[in-house]
């Protein structure tokens, strides 16, 4: 089960992913996050994963479709401390090259 928390400072708006994040939890991810944007309105998206204990190839389209969104709204879009499965995800589909990845905090 994935859970969604966030939190809101000086124009950041960070999301946070707990749990898994798979087939089943990918569209209401996007959709509870496009929801967070309108609400907190802001410069700059950050998707901290590090409470993600699973993903699977269906994360890919979140963490895609949030990056072009932001794009398209002039956000910055940063993505911090994916554990070691979901990275290498990332790092096969080659999402390094395109945007960023923050480890840790």
């Amino acid at each position: 089960m994935l859970q969604i928390t966030q939190a809101e400072q000086d124009g950041t708006l960070t999301i946070c992913l707990t749990g898994e994040l798979d087939h089943h939890a990918a569209r209401a991810a996007i959709g509870q996050a496009e929801d967070l944007l309108v609400l907190y309105p802001c410069e700059k998206l950050v998707l901290d994963l590090s409470g993600l204990t699973f993903m699977d190839s269906s994360g890919l389209a979140v963490v895609l479709h949030l990056h072009r969104t932001c794009a398209r709204c002039g956000y910055d879009f940063v993505v911090r401390g994916t554990p070691p499965q979901p990275m290498r995800v990332f790092d096969a589909a080659g999402l390094p090259q395109v945007m960023i990845f923050e480890r840790g905090e």
